[in-house]
């Protein structure tokens, strides 16, 4: 091969290289309470139609440090791990055929703090960088300041609004009463002068 024929080769390799890359998205970090199920969200983009040969692999890597593991494998049907921590527990929660490659860990464990890579092939489109999720896995707290914060509101505006709304309505009543009472006694008094001149009348 001359070398005007490998530069040829090398060309079209690298233009189909940059076309064809596969994009992987991830939320890059993601908080996860203990005991809980986890979804750890992956999609993808690829140039290429969406056929039976997408793969995607999910792999993880221990906070605490150690070799990798494999925590899920996906083509055509998901194959769930048959040993190791995410045994029972890593299920498939994806489509395909919707660029959807997410998974679900059950009962998530402090063990389980680490980052998750997710890989997604779709040949030839098969470049590309993996996508991340740095998981931390926080423990279950029962009552947190924040839902205290709105308890206390919560009950606070149901005290306090019936007060409210029963004080404005005394205080119309009141007024609209004095107000009643106000025009009675004028109408009396005029009574009064009306009978008053009338006798005065008579007795002239």
């Amino acid at each position: 091969m001359t070398a005007r024929n490998s530069l040829g080769l090398a060309v079209q390799v690298a233009l189909i290289a940059a076309v064809s890359t596969m994009e992987v998205f991830t939320s890059k970090e993601l908080q996860a309470k203990n005991g809980t199920d986890t979804r750890l969200k992956c999609t993808f983009s690829s140039t290429e139609q969406l056929g039976d040969e997408v793969t995607v692999s999910w792999t993880f890597r221990p906070l605490s440090g150690g070799k990798s593991e494999s925590v899920f494998y996906f083509h055509r049907e998901p194959y769930p791990p048959t040993d190791g921590r995410f045994q029972n527990r890593a299920v498939w929660d994806g489509n395909t055929k919707r660029s959807d490659a997410s998974i679900v860990i059950r009962n998530i464990q402090q063990t389980d703090n680490g980052t998750y890579l997710c890989q997604v092939k779709n040949p030839p489109d098969s470049h590309g960088e993996m996508g991340e999720i740095m998981l931390s896995v926080v423990d279950q707290v029962k009552f947190s300041e924040i839902m205290l914060l709105v308890l206390i509101i919560g009950v606070g505006s149901v005290v306090i609004i019936p007060i409210v709304i029963t004080v404005v309505l005394c205080r119309y009543y009141r007024k609209q009463r004095t107000h009643s009472t106000a025009v009675s006694v004028m109408e009396c008094r005029e009574k009064l002068n009306d009978d008053k001149s009338r006798d005065l009348n008579v007795n002239a």
